[in-house]
C-alpha cells in the first residue's frame, strides 16, 4: 500500500487559490493509495474571530473542496484524508473527511482543542472510528490529539492499522518526536501530515512524516516547503502485537490496575 503526504500552506480563507494550489501536488501523489493533507485544509487555521472562522467553513455534502477531492478519488482510485473546517448548521467543527472514490465514508471531529481553538470550534461529540481502506483498517486523529495516549490506544485497540493524524503544528519537534513512539507503543502506522508557512503570529512546523509499527520514521518533510513525500507499506505488520515471543502489546495489559 502507497501512502502519500501533501504538506502545504493553504491559501488563509481563499479556497479557490488553495485548490489551485493542491492540484499540482496531488497530481504528483496520483500514485498513492491513501494522501493525507494537512488540519483545516480547506480554510487555514489562525482566525481573527469565530465569525471568520464559520464564514470559511462549508458543509462537507455541499463542499467544493470536497467536490474536488472526490473527483481526484473517483479519477485515480484512491482515498484522501483531508483536515476540514466542518459546518454543521450553527456549529463549526475541527474536523477530518475520508473521502474515497464512493465519496465521503468517514469524519471525525477534533476532540482535544488546542490554544485559540476553543473560541471558534466545538469539540469533538462522537468517538473516532475505524475504516477499511483499500483492505486496510484506517482511523482518524487531528494535531493536538498527539499528547493523549488514551485516544491512540482506543483507535489501536479498535483495530486501526493506520492512524491518519493532519496537523497545523507549531510547537517545534514535540509531536514529531511522539508520533513514533505512539505507532511503536500501538504497533501501528502513523501518517503525520503537518503544514508548512505562516499565518499572522503563528509559524508552522512541516517535518510531516510516516512512522512504521516499530518506531521507524519511514519518510519525512522538511520543516518549511510544499512538497509530496511517500511510503510503501505493508499494512500486515500492524496486525502483529507481538514485542516478544511472550509478550503481547495488546493481551498483557492489566487495565483493572489503570483505571
Amino acid at each position: 500500500m502507497k501512502i502519500a503526504i501533501l504538506q502545504i500552506s493553504p491559501a488563509f480563507c481563499d479556497l479557490t487559490k488553495t485548490i489551485s494550489l493542491l492540484t499540482p501536488l496531488l497530481e504528483k501523489a496520483d500514485r498513492a493509495d491513501l494522501i493525507v493533507l494537512p488540519e483545516l485544509a480547506n480554510s487555514g487555521y489562525n482566525f481573527r474571530t469565530r465569525d471568520e472562522a464559520f464564514q470559511n467553513a462549508e458543509n462537507p455534502e455541499t463542499s467544493l473542496f470536497t467536490a474536488m477531492i472526490h473527483d481526484f478519488c473517483k479519477a485515480k482510485k484512491c482515498a484522501v484524508v483531508a483536515g476540514f473546517n466542518e459546518r454543521a448548521g450553527d456549529k463549526i467543527f475541527n474536523s477530518s473527511l475520508l473521502i474515497d472514490e464512493t465519496g465521503i465514508i468517514g469524519t471525525y471531529r477534533k476532540i482535544h482543542l488546542f490554544w485559540n481553538e476553543k473560541d471558534f470550534f466545538t469539540p469533538g461529540d462522537r468517538q473516532p472510528e475505524v475504516y477499511d481502506v483499500k483492505g486496510a483498517k484506517v482511523g482518524m486523529l487531528i494535531c493536538f490529539d498527539w499528547m493523549f495516549p488514551e485516544i491512540w490506544r482506543f483507535l489501536a485497540l479498535k483495530g486501526a492499522e493506520i492512524i491518519c493524524d493532519p496537523s497545523n503544528l507549531v510547537l517545534p519537534g514535540k509531536a514529531q518526536k511522539a508520533i513514533p513512539v505512539h505507532a511503536m507503543l500501538n504497533r501501528v502506522f502513523v501518517v503525520l501530515a503537518n503544514r508548512v508557512g505562516t499565518e499572522s503570529e503563528l509559524t508552522f512546523t512541516g517535518n510531516s512524516l510516516i512512522a512504521a509499527p516499530d518506531g521507524e520514521i519511514l519518510t519525512s518533510a522538511t520543516a518549511s516547503e510544499n512538497e509530496v513525500i511517500m511510503a510503501e507499506i505493508n499494512p500486515e505488520k500492524a496486525r502483529d502485537k507481538m514485542v516478544t515471543p511472550r509478550n503481547h502489546a495488546f493481551n498483557d495489559r492489566r487495565p483493572e490496575f489503570y483505571f
